[in-house]
């Protein structure tokens, strides 16, 4: 399923691939709702305890981001939901690391504790970083945006 915006919503900037993005999940609640899904949450009370959030603004983003294609809801019993990412949303996870790892470097004053990511085995992700298509890394300065016309 391709993400969308819900009916009658114009892009903010139809032809840059960011712009859409923040259209779509680019609040603050939903980034951190698709962090907890990448974290293991699936219900709405998981959601809630671990967000802190009203009541209302947690049923609208999980709303949208339904309806925007990031995740899937599915009833458990007559009155519960889970809500799981879907393909795209998965695919949010690189994102998620690099918001990540940007926060670590500069987020933060030297040594001031903060949470980790760890793969399987417990061990802290290497740092993300572009690469070009010889596999050299590639920095804002070495690229630019080509626009469509």
């Amino acid at each position: 399923m391709d993400v969308k915006l819900a009916a009658g919503t114009a892009w903010t900037d139809p032809t840059c691939p960011v712009a859409r993005t923040v259209d779509l999940i680019g609040d603050r609640w939903s980034l951190l709702i698709i962090r907890d899904a990448i974290d293991g949450a699936t219900t709405f009370t998981e959601f809630h305890q671990r967000l802190g959030i009203a009541r209302n603004i947690l049923t609208d983003r999980l709303r949208k981001l339904v309806e925007h294609g990031i995740l899937d809801k599915s009833a458990t019993d007559g009155r519960r939901h889970t809500y799981r990412l879907t393909e795209a949303g998965q695919d949010l996870f690189t994102a998620v690391v690099a918001l990540r790892q940007w926060g670590e470097r500069h987020a933060f004053a030297p040594g001031e504790p903060h949470s980790n990511l760890v793969d399987g085995q417990g061990r802290e992700l290497g740092e993300l970083h572009p690469l070009d298509q010889d596999g050299a890394p590639l920095s804002a300065e070495a690229s630019h945006v080509r626009k469509t016309g």
